[in-house]
């Protein structure tokens, strides 16, 4: 009896630990990404763009949360290329977050690089693509982060999961969009095209045909992973007839809440619930641009996809019936804009920072560079458009990068002298004398130490014209505490801060022409760059970079450079 006693126990314990094991097991995820030009037609045309793997979009890269991603990027394109995991915390792995000449130089065309990070306490909807000049047009693909095997999403299991990536598409070359806009210093060429998973849709010509299609099953529950890949563009998103809940942003899980239409600024993610519980037919999914600037030229075409219940009745001639379309905002509906952002909470509460060590206030928009008329000053009066945080329009390095500089003590590749808060005190959303208008040029970092908890004001400026500018932090997500239109005013809004249960993200739209208040705790040493994700202001300058101190020992210093980091 003792002995049949013992061998239950045994077996309990073994099936306890095995239990446990496949509750904390990670895995590694080996991918090699050979970035080519591929011939892709769209719009009735045909164009030798950059993609990976040959796929646009790129490869969807699904992981669970603790695994770990190894990358080989082999580049046989014709261009210099670096890819950014975006939102990805790169913890102690600087040297993996991909932005050419801030934390790497560029992978040159015959070379390679290995990306490795780790995946560590994130869960839900990222996305990778370049981070070199306009290339991110083509090369981008969904990130998904599965929960750990054990571990389940906090809301009903959905029976289909797809990825959405909202697109941009230009009828050439996009780097030759982009050369000419920097070589006449006006404003570049609009795309011709919003694209679904790569597709214009029914409302393009040439187009119809490859429309997406989403089929379902009437009762089905479907989790929409909605990605806002666009290069420059922030877009409503709406699925006609079918509400969406809200569950999840930037790899954050949220409070649940309910909308018939989403808002997304460029490198945004939003996961949400449709429950397939309409008539069977068939139902535009559409996207279109949000304008939030005042009389600026825009795309304002409309993508569509086609979710399709399998039991849709066709027409007496056996084809199949009109989709329904939604209803979409206005192209300047910031009133809605407002609302679906200001719905967001965080699922889980009690971390956000209270003592703050570091208060910094950042301006951001636009400006001009004077220059002599002639071919290279097309931009408003004979100028060259600009963009700045705090004045200062930022500068890329060319001869290293800013992390290997930092790591490696190169001086003369940048300054640590990042202004805290603007050269001058001026009414930012009012009438701005002309004599603001022109920033300087710098390669200007902001140190910050290691375990510092650090609040930034983002304040919009009217020079040139008021917009929403989704800003990006790379290496972090933080807290956005509060939000609002006009001036930031501290005796005023800081009654507004919600310290409780303020929403995470990666990258967060300031209100056009106003502010709003993040909070993070520098504990991620590193180069991070920080800049609007609209890429046309990045390319003007709309970027800063943070430079976080190593802490105390080895958990808190960032890891040596990998042996194969491209050279300069």
């Amino acid at each position: 009896m003792a002995a049949y006693n013992i061998t239950i126990f045994l077996g309990l314990l073994f099936l306890f630990f095995a239990f446990s094991a496949s509750l904390t097991v990670a895995e590694i995820h080996y991918h090699e990404f050979v970035v080519q030009e591929t011939p892709v037609k769209r719009l009735c045309r045909t164009h030798n763009i950059i993609t990976v793997n040959g796929q646009f979009p790129g490869p969807t890269l699904e992981v669970r949360d603790g695994d770990t991603l190894v990358i080989k990027a082999v580049n046989i394109g014709r261009y210099n290329v670096s890819l950014h995991w975006h939102g990805i915390r790169q913890m102690r792995t600087p040297w993996a977050d991909g932005p050419e000449y801030v934390t790497q130089c560029p992978i040159k065309p015959g070379a390679s690089y290995t990306y490795r990070f780790t995946i560590e306490d994130q869960e839900g909807t990222l996305w990778w693509h370049a981070h070199s000049r306009w290339l991110r047009a083509t090369v981008y693909g969904a990130l998904v982060i599965y929960p750990k095997l054990g571990s389940s999403y906090p809301f009903p299991q959905p029976n289909l999961e797809v990825p959405i990536l909202l697109g941009e598409w230009w009828d050439r070359d996009p780097i030759n969009v982009l050369r000419q806009a920097t070589f006449t210093g006006a404003a570049p060429n609009l795309s011709n095209a919003y694209t679904i998973n790569a597709q214009p849709g029914d409302l393009y010509r040439c187009s119809s045909k490859e429309t997406v299609r989403l089929p379902v099953d009437s009762g089905e529950k479907v989790l929409l992973r909605v990605i806002n890949s666009a290069l420059n563009q922030q877009l409503f998103f709406s699925v006609a007839n079918h509400k969406l809940t809200v569950v999840g942003a930037d790899a954050i899980y949220t409070k649940p809440f309910t909308t018939t239409v989403l808002v997304l600024g460029p490198g945004q993610t939003t996961d949400v619930l449709l429950a397939a519980d309409q008539p069977p037919a068939r139902y535009y999914i559409a996207a279109r641009a949000y304008d939030s600037t005042q009389n600026v030229p825009f795309d304002n075409t409309t993508t569509t996809a086609i979710l399709e219940y399998k039991t849709a009745r066709k027409t007496k001639t056996g084809r199949s019936s009109t989709p329904v379309f939604p209803r979409l905002p206005a192209f300047n509906d910031t009133p809605t804009v407002t609302a679906f952002t200001n719905s967001f909470r965080s699922l889980f509460t009690g971390k956000v920072p209270t003592e703050i060590d570091v208060s910094l206030f950042f301006t951001i928009g636009f400006g001009f560079f004077n220059c002599v008329p002639g071919p290279r000053c097309q931009g408003p009066n004979g100028t060259r458009f600009s963009a700045s945080m705090n004045n200062v329009s930022f500068v890329l390095p060319r001869r290293n990068s800013i992390q290997q500089a930092a790591y490696q003590g190169i001086p003369g590749i940048f300054t640590a002298d990042f202004p805290p808060v603007p050269p001058v005190q001026f009414d930012y959303t009012g009438n701005v004398s002309r004599a603001l208008w022109q920033p300087v040029r710098g390669t200007k970092v902001y140190r910050l130490k290691y375990g510092s908890s650090v609040q930034i004001v983002f304040q919009d400026t009217s020079i040139f014209t008021i917009e929403n500018h989704p800003m990006h932090l790379h290496g972090y997500h933080f807290y956005v505490i509060a939000s609002g239109f006009g001036n930031f005013n501290p005796a005023r809004d800081t009654a507004k801060f919600n310290l409780v249960d303020p929403p995470m993200r990666n990258t967060f739209g300031v209100p056009t022409g106003g502010w709003a208040v993040i909070r993070f705790v520098a504990d991620n040493p590193g180069a991070w760059l920080m800049h609007c994700h609209i890429d046309a202001h990045l390319t003007w300058g709309l970027a800063m970079v943070f430079l976080v101190e190593n802490g105390v020992g080895e958990l808190q210093s960032i890891e040596p450079p990998p042996p194969d980091l491209p050279p300069c």
